[in-house]
């Protein structure tokens, strides 16, 4: 499906069953209110799904890898080499993300949408998407062709299409792999929200202090060489982002049109978020924002979503692992409506007046 057919069938969410939920809510067992976020996700899944009485049976994970030719700069404490290792990883179950996933009972789909070296693996979870091997440098020009972001994008909505094919999902975590993505995920909230490099740029991989000055005048330079356009996604993600995070941009626009709440992860997916939420206004209300990472331009992006995030945890891995989190904490309200008593069922007096 075509970007410009899919954002036009995302709808805003059922909200008209937001009151009978928060009734269902307030006839539990409990006084109102009290256990507050877990309620509030509990309603949001409703609300999102366009029931009474929502369900979590599937959870996926999109876990995708590119590399980015800014890597060249300097910006990362990594070697470049270090993206393609780490998707074997994934494969063999090896990394945070796996180890989170399999306690949060979650699949994890790993996607090769950039990543420089060829990766021949066998894996059930791995989809070769490969649009080319990295992006180009974006302190010298656009990270990629306009063609390219756009065909990065649908490649999201066509690998999220294909595992709807095969069930229905009802949690998506979002999550991504790519030495010096931090640096790509900076420019893009610098553009998207107005702040400036200094404020959205941190540490990454955890570079030293003079290599954190070079990465902001890296993320300055980029933004004003190209000069991307902050009101058009393709245009931002043409001139300044990852092959990784185009697809995480699809996943997303994807997620919201079959109507899915989808959790974000921290500061690369989130940027993926910002972009998706160019395309339509209705992407903000279908987003979970997990935690809130280290990395200290991600305040400002869910600032700008609107989001509060569940949990703080001081993470700054990526890959998903805060957003495998988030689903167990969503699951958690969803039990709770469905499977808490009530007053009545219980035999417990209401409270008074």
């Amino acid at each position: 499906m075509h970007i410009e057919e899919l954002v036009k069938g995302i709808k805003a969410p059922s909200y008209e069953l937001g009151e009978k939920l928060q009734k269902r809510l307030d006839n539990l067992t409990k006084p109102r209110g009290s256990l507050g976020r877990l309620e509030e996700m509990a309603k949001l899944v409703g609300i999102i799904q366009g029931t009474l009485h929502p369900q979590i049976k599937r959870k996926v994970s999109f876990v995708v890898a590119g590399d980015h030719g800014v890597a060249e700069e300097g910006v990362s404490a990594y070697p470049q080499e270090v993206t393609r290792q780490m998707v074997l990883n994934f494969l063999r179950g090896g990394a945070g993300i796996n180890v989170l996933a399999r306690f949060a009972g979650s699949e994890v789909i790993v996607i090769d949408a950039g990543v420089k070296g060829e990766i021949d693996a066998e894996s059930p979870n791995f989809r070769k998407r490969k649009i080319r091997e990295g992006t180009d440098n974006f302190c010298k020009g656009p990270a990629m062709s306009r063609e390219e972001a756009i065909e990065s994008i649908e490649t999201g909505i066509k690998v999220f299409e294909e595992e709807w094919e095969k069930g229905k999902i009802d949690l998506v975590g979002v999550g991504e792999m790519g030495i010096a993505n931090t640096t790509s995920a900076s420019a893009i909230t610098s553009v998207i929200t107005g702040e400036t490099a200094e404020e959205v740029t941190s540490r990454g991989t955890g570079i030293n202090d003079e290599k954190l000055k070079k990465k902001i005048a890296v993320v300055e330079k980029a933004i004003n060489l190209n000069k991307p356009d902050p009101t058009d996604p393709i245009d931002i993600l043409h001139k300044l982002g990852g092959f990784e995070i185009g697809v995480m941009t699809g996943i997303i626009l994807a997620s919201c049109y079959h109507r899915t709440p989808v959790l974000m992860d921290g500061f690369i997916s989130t940027s993926s978020a910002l972009l998706a939420s160019l395309f339509s206004p209705h992407v903000k209300e279908y987003l979970i924002a997990s935690h809130l990472s280290v990395e200290k331009g991600h305040k400002f992006q869910l600032e700008y979503l609107g989001k509060k995030p569940l949990l703080q945890l001081d993470l700054r891995l990526g890959e998903g692992t805060g957003a495998v989190l988030g689903m167990m904490i969503v699951e958690a309200g969803i039990r709770i409506l469905e499977e808490m008593a009530s007053f009545d069922s219980a035999g417990v007096s209401r409270e008074k007046g």
